[in-house]
């Protein structure tokens, strides 16, 4: 445990801002997942669901929780079921 103020103070931080990015970061596998989903399916939401998807992978990104070349393949990807889907 650190004895200086500004450690405790940024330990806090870190803490909060990592609870925050795991958040975000887990969405994005949820909705992933739920575009899948509903594509193997078939369902008719299913292109509703990959823009959703989609949304949160582009927010990830631009929050730099993931890179935005991991983005774009997964969005490459998820388009790519979609359309060999339909």
């Amino acid at each position: 445990m650190a004895n200086i103020k500004s450690q405790i103070k940024r330990n806090r931080q870190t803490e909060k801002a990592q609870a925050r990015n795991r958040a975000a970061r887990s969405e994005v596998r949820t909705r992933v997942k739920a575009a899948e989903a509903a594509i193997e399916a078939g369902a008719d939401n299913a292109e509703e669901l990959v823009q959703v998807a989609i949304t949160r992978i582009d927010r990830a990104a631009g929050k730099h929780l993931i890179h935005r070349n991991a983005a774009a393949r997964a969005k490459s990807r998820l388009m790519h079921k979609l359309h060999n889907a339909s």
